[in-house]
């Protein structure tokens, strides 16, 4: 499906659009709030400075997307593949994250306050000056991430070690891929 004509069924009242694939699909600054995007591929999408928030993109394919500054403030992106996304700058404010995988995402100056990030996959993601007040780390993998002026206020924390800029949180876990395959 094209832009064009994702954007026309939204803006005729379509939500629905669970599973589609939406590879490589320009979608710089559209408002697409609240729509469902469970298990669609939206790999190596545009959706910078896009509308997002309360949408669903649980196990979605978002591998390669740029997702700057967009707003994705209350979405649900469990067990999301984000695997070297660019997300500078967005807005993940009480995002459901559980089980995501971030591994070499760009989170640079990202808002995850109160971002529910449990059991999330965060090696080698870039967290410098993120925003991660009050956010949910319960077992969660920071194994060298960069965390560089990353503000952890608060944030849910447990079994931390902290070596130099590199942070092992939690015990490993049995992983869920965004396809939801053992």
């Amino acid at each position: 499906m094209d832009s064009n004509r994702l954007l026309n069924l939204y803006a005729a009242g379509e939500r629905e659009f669970n599973g589609i694939n939406l590879h490589q699909i320009n979608l710089c600054d559209a408002d697409l709030s609240n729509a469902n995007f469970a298990e669609a591929d939206l790999s190596g999408a545009d959706l910078s400075q896009a509308n997002l928030s309360g949408c669903n993109l649980s196990r979605a394919n978002l591998t390669d997307a740029d997702l700057s500054g967009a707003n994705l403030r209350g979405a649900n992106l469990s067990e999301v593949n984000l695997i070297g996304a660019d997300l500078i700058r967005v807005n993940l404010e009480e995002t459901n994250l559980s089980r995501a995988d971030l591994r070499s995402a760009n989170l640079v100056m990202a808002n995850l306050f109160g971002a529910n990030l449990s059991e999330a996959e965060l090696s080698g993601a870039d967290l410098r000056n993120t925003n991660l007040r009050k956010a949910n780390f319960i077992g969660s993998n920071i194994n060298e991430a960069e965390l560089s002026g990353a503000d952890f206020t608060e944030a849910m924390i447990t079994e931390q070690e902290i070596t130099g800029e590199i942070w092992h949180v939690g015990l490993s876990h049995k992983w869920i891929t965004w396809a939801g395959a053992y």
